[in-house]
């Protein structure tokens, strides 16, 4: 595995902090967290993740395999159960796979959207389809209704339980009964690793193998972040310590947004994945920072001007790639009337998106606003791993910091109890009233806008404008 580069000389921004405080300040809450991460048995609830990178992945590639053989591969999942994958796919496959010759196509059915359950469905439905439903539980209800939309799909075009995979608990749930009831295969969704953490076990992995990426290379730069971050003591060397010292510091002095700004379209979707990570981890007991994804170069379009001329309450962390890949150089210019341009002669596409990134750093730095630069070698199956576990790392270690427990999410659940009800399931009735009191409550003071082409001379009095 290549290195990955943390710099933190313009971390501070307008702060009056310094590393001599943030150490004194934190060094032993940051060692603290290090040790309860490391040392809580990784079977207990919510610490599976820690363990993952030392797992096999002979199941993962022998079930790959058995994926390929398929046109097509659905999985059903939302949040961690298909953010991963996204995240996973977009990092490391052709940007456009599903328009090349490569099988197994593969579709990510996660939003419960009408449209583009069918669309899915449509590009498939001519060709031998495999369906993977993700859920620890299997009572989702955004998942279990595209599961059995596009199961009942299968079986009227005379396919079989045997063309679907479970990813599920190990012992309960939904899933676990179907599983055992029907001749669909199943893996293990370990009990003790949520879904936000679940990227490195078969939820994110067994379709990413079968579309060609290496699980294992994964999982070895997993462990080597792993080894390095969780046994680094110096908290000066660690920049996971320093990066949640740095969260915390900017959390206090009311800078409660952090922006994730990767500058490679291949990475949009990790931005999406860290978003719910963080979010989900940290946002409790009114404590924690709001993730922001932001893309470079795209948004220097669209959000610097905010980021170096609005308010100060922002800590950004922007992410740069030495090496894109295969480069895409400018030609020399041809045409008269395009001279002006002659200075991008011989330039890469991938060598200027690079110089963007460092200069919308620099204007960033010169608003007086905080910044950590990270730089990746290139982007490759060990470096995301190694990037993923950080991130990881970095969100439990700051959650344990905070003084909040960053594995469950309490917020969450309420919803889902509310939509169990909503729709009917039982035991959950009081959770439907509960909905249609707080519903009352919000469509009290309603204004409704008329959208339709009003005709001239009618009651508005406005009339033909010519």
């Amino acid at each position: 595995m290549d290195k990955i580069s943390f710099s933190f000389g313009a971390a501070f921004g307008r702060s009056a902090a310094d590393w001599c405080s943030l150490r004194a300040k934190y060094e032993a809450a940051a060692l603290e967290a290090q040790s309860w991460i490391n040392g809580t048995p990784f079977g207990t609830e919510g610490h599976g993740w820690m363990a993952l990178p030392d797992c096999s992945v002979a199941q993962v590639d022998e079930t790959a395999e058995w994926l390929r053989g398929y046109d097509s591969v659905i999985q059903v999942g939302i949040g961690g159960s298909a953010l991963g994958n996204l995240m996973l796919n977009q990092a490391l496959l052709d940007g456009f796979y599903n328009e090349t010759e490569a099988k197994p196509k593969f579709y990510l059915a996660d939003n419960p959207d009408p449209d583009k359950t069918r669309s899915i469905w449509e590009r498939v439905k001519d060709g031998k389809v495999a369906l993977v439903g993700v859920s620890k539980s299997g009572s989702t209800a955004e998942t279990m209704t595209q599961f059995l939309w596009y199961r009942d799909e299968m079986l009227k075009k005379g396919q079989s339980d045997r063309d679907i995979l479970v990813i599920t608990d190990p012992e309960k749930g939904i899933f676990r009964a179907f599983a055992k009831d029907s001749e669909c295969r199943v893996m293990e969704l370990p009990a003790s690793v949520g879904g936000r953490y679940s990227v490195l076990c078969p939820a994110g992995l067994v379709t990413a193998a079968a579309l060609g990426i290496d699980a294992a290379a994964l999982l070895r730069g997993a462990g080597a972040m792993r080894d390095f971050v969780s046994k680094e003591t110096d908290f000066a060397k660690n920049p996971a310590m320093r990066l949640a010292a740095l969260h915390m510091t900017h959390a206090e002095e009311r800078r409660p947004m952090s922006v994730l700004m990767p500058y490679s379209s291949k990475m949009a979707y990790f931005a999406e994945w860290y978003a719910q990570l963080w979010a989900e981890s940290l946002g409790k007991e009114g404590k924690g920072t709001t993730p922001v994804r932001a893309l470079g170069s795209i948004d220097q379009h669209s959000q610097v001007q905010l980021y170096t001329e609005g308010p100060d309450d922002k800590f950004f962390t922007l992410i740069s790639i030495k090496d894109h890949g295969p480069e895409a150089v400018v030609p020399n210019i041809d045409h008269e009337a395009l001279k002006p341009l002659e200075y991008l002669n011989g330039q890469g596409i991938g060598a200027m998106l690079n110089l963007e990134a460092k200069s919308t750093a620099a204007a960033i730095v010169k608003a007086g606003r905080p910044l950590v630069w990270i730089e990746l070698e290139k982007l490759d199956e060990e470096t995301v791993g190694a990037l993923v576990f950080f991130y990881e790392y970095l969100t439990a270690l700051t959650g344990r910091m905070m003084g909040v427990n960053p594995f469950d999410q309490p917020g969450v659940e309420q919803g889902k109890k509310y939509t169990y009800g909503l729709m009917g399931r039982s035991g959950y009735e009081k959770d439907a009233e509960e909905v249609g009191e707080w519903f009352a409550k919000i469509t009290a003071d309603s204004v409704e806008a008329v959208y339709k082409e009003l005709r001239a001379g009618d009651e508005t009095g406005i009339g033909d404008r010519k």
